[in-house]
């Protein structure tokens, strides 16, 4: 992706953050320089990569498979193996009308997807098998606003605003907006993009970036680069 493409997505995301009363934390607007001239008392958020996040899954297809996010708060793999403190993550995404975020799962995370506004979420469903694979026949249970809701294999929930679903480890997954763009708030146990995104065809987290200008703010995947 182009970072002239990836600074105009982050204006594009603020604005509609901001017409459903969502205004991200003072960091979000740091610039560059900024952000490293403030790296040492901004570690908690370096180290659990809170911020702008978006993503083509290296496919180079943004508005037909991708995604934006913002992670607002991420706790501490400590705290959820010593099963106390802060063991949880909070992020508000954006699913662009026909935008596919591609079928995949957790090892660790269980999550909440919220439809916070906009058009229906699609989120489309399949099992595991035994060894926690995607099955392609298999279906399973979930929540959808805490009601216990059992899906046949390939089912997609048609989530309106105000309407989630809750999602377990082994929950394989895909989404998109239908009918329009939709804000989605996500609650879940502590989140590790890099390595608990498990994908049911062989694609990448991270976008790759093109630098054709200078980045407004960085994103998480810049962290390691731009704050060392």
């Amino acid at each position: 992706m182009k970072r002239s493409r990836i600074n105009d997505i982050i204006t594009e995301a603020d604005e509609m953050m901001r017409s459903f009363g969502f205004v991200m934390p003072p960091f979000a607007y740091w610039s560059p320089d900024e952000f490293k001239a403030r790296k040492d008392i901004a570690k908690n958020v370096i180290d659990a990569r809170c911020g702008w996040d978006i993503t083509d899954y290296g496919a180079g297809k943004y508005d037909e498979m991708g995604l934006f996010l913002f992670t607002l708060r991420n706790g501490r793999l400590a705290d959820l193996q010593r099963g106390g403190g802060m063991c949880y993550a909070e992020k508000l995404l954006i699913s662009k009308q026909d935008q596919l975020s591609p079928m995949h799962t957790h090892l660790l995370k269980a999550e909440d997807i919220i439809n916070r506004g906009g058009a229906t979420l699609v989120v489309e469903l399949f099992g595991s098998d035994d060894a926690g694979n995607f099955a392609d026949d298999k279906g399973g249970t979930v929540f959808c606003d805490g009601i216990k809701c059992d899906f046949a294999a390939g089912e997609k929930l048609q989530l309106k605003p105000g309407e989630s679903v809750t999602l377990m480890p082994g929950d394989w997954h895909a989404f998109w907006g239908d009918g329009g763009d939709v804000l989605i708030g996500e609650v879940s146990t502590v989140n590790n993009d890099e390595t608990d995104n498990i994908f049911c065809e062989p694609i990448g987290r991270f976008a790759n970036i093109e630098e054709d200008v200078n980045p407004k703010h960085l994103l998480v995947s810049d962290y390691r680069s731009w704050l060392a």
